[in-house]
């Protein structure tokens, strides 16, 4: 086959992807739609071939985000604590999407989440949606992360409230000033160790705020 004709074959396919989901998200039926879309997540997310399961979630994330209701933003915070980083890309911005158009329906996923006590890789990503969101509520809800018991958690919530630029967080990040909890921080694909203390320090001085009161 020429090369054009593979093109053309691309082509093709991508114009019958679109037209099948724009068929499934006018779907009339919203109530079985969510169903489906919420059942195919949690098949996706256990399939034992992870090529295919990958190739289904990051799908699957485009289309729960186009899709309204706290099933769809928890169905998003699901494929978000997949162990593959493509696939937490791809819930990540879908949320974050999700944030900017549909903004509670993000929030509330992600208080449900807190609620729950959930210790998967989501939450780790979750402060910096909100950050990147950056709603008047954003830091409220970054605080609850900083009492979370894993320090990787608490790392990404020093992180974001860095990114956020809100002064207010000065007295949250005081309060790990000292903290010896060692974590590894990825900076362009390469792990460092610190401590919490010195990235509620470093934290600060972006902020322009003292690390003491």
């Amino acid at each position: 086959m020429s090369l054009s004709k593979e093109l053309q074959r691309i082509f093709d396919a991508d114009r019958t992807l679109r037209k099948a989901e724009d068929e499934l998200l006018r779907n009339k039926r919203a109530d079985e739609l969510v169903a489906l879309l919420e059942a195919e997540t949690k098949k996706a997310l256990t399939l034992g071939d992870r090529q295919e399961g990958t190739m289904r979630l990051e799908r699957l994330a485009d289309l729960c985000a186009q899709v309204p209701g706290p099933a769809m933003a928890d169905a998003l915070i699901a494929i978000l604590n997949d162990g593959e980083p493509r696939v937490r890309v791809a819930a990540g911005e879908a949320l974050r999407d999700v944030g900017y158009e549909r903004y509670a329906e993000a929030a509330r996923a992600i208080e449900r989440a807190l609620d729950r006590g959930d210790a998967g890789l989501a939450m780790s990503e979750l402060p910096w949606v909100l950050a990147e969101i950056a709603e008047p509520s954003a830091l409220p809800l970054i605080r609850r992360f900083l009492d979370h018991a894993s320090p990787d958690v608490i790392a990404a919530a020093i992180e974001s409230l860095s990114q956020l630029g809100d002064p207010d967080a000065a007295g949250d990040l005081r309060r790990f000033v000292g903290d010896a909890r060692t974590v590894l921080i990825e900076d362009f694909e390469e792990e460092t160790k610190t401590t919490l203390g010195e990235l509620a320090e470093e934290a600060l001085r972006e902020l322009g705020q003292p690390s003491a009161d």
